[in-house]
Parts: structure tokens; sequence; C-alpha cells
């Protein structure tokens, strides 16, 4: 079972990213995927969810209107479509496959982590 996120880099306040993350079938089959972030010196955060469906999305206040996730199931794959990027935004950002169907915030409720890929923002 693995998760392997990629998209990271370098970008300025105002830009965009794209980070996307793919799963083993076995991992995001009939499960909710979420994406936290860990910054420097912070604890790890959680930044949004959808469930497996698709359909149902839930962002933090943080970066509600600005970030957007979406999954492509056929091809077993995550996406958070980062927009409006600004220095605080600036962490490791990890995909994560949910226990169950329906998302959640909380991290005790994801049982599968990737490596993370690290998002600098600068000012």
């Amino acid at each position: 079972v693995q998760l392997q996120a990629y998209g990271g880099g370098l970008v300025q306040a105002g830009g965009s990213l794209k980070l996307s993350c793919t799963a083993s079938r076995r991992t995001i089959s009939n499960n909710a995927l979420g994406w936290f972030r860990q910054a420097p010196g912070k604890e790890r955060e959680f930044v949004a969810h959808i469930a497996w469906r698709g359909g149902n999305t839930y962002y933090a206040d943080s970066v509600k209107g600005r970030f957007t996730i979406s999954r492509d199931n056929a091809k077993n794959t995550v996406y958070l479509q980062m927009n409006s990027l600004k220095p605080e935004d600036t962490a490791i950002y990890y995909c994560a496959g949910s226990r169950y169907s329906i998302g959640s915030s909380h991290r005790e409720d994801y049982q599968y982590w990737g490596q993370g890929t690290l998002v600098t923002v600068s000012s």
C-alpha cells in the first residue's frame, strides 16, 4: 500500500501549484482521501478531504476559496489545486487515505500516508 505525492516546489506569493497523489487501488478503493500539511515547528494540520465518490468535499477555513481537491478514481489519483498562495501556505503537504468512505478532518481517521511534498511560497 503506497501513496506517492508530487508536484511541490517554489512559487511566489499569489501563484499556483497543483499537487497530485497516486495511490494503489487497494488504498483508495471506496475510501475518502485527504490532504494535510505540516509547517516547520508546527503540528500537521488538515487541509481538505474528498469522499470516495468525489462529490463531497471539505476544506479548512485557511484554504477555503483558494484550494480545490478532486480525484480521478480511474487513475487512482487525488489532486490539490492551490491558487492565490501565501507564504503561510509553506509546508510539507501529505496525502492520506481514510479508513472510511466519508472524509474527515481528523488525522486519526486516516490509515495510509504518503511521504509528503514540499511547497515553499516566497513573499
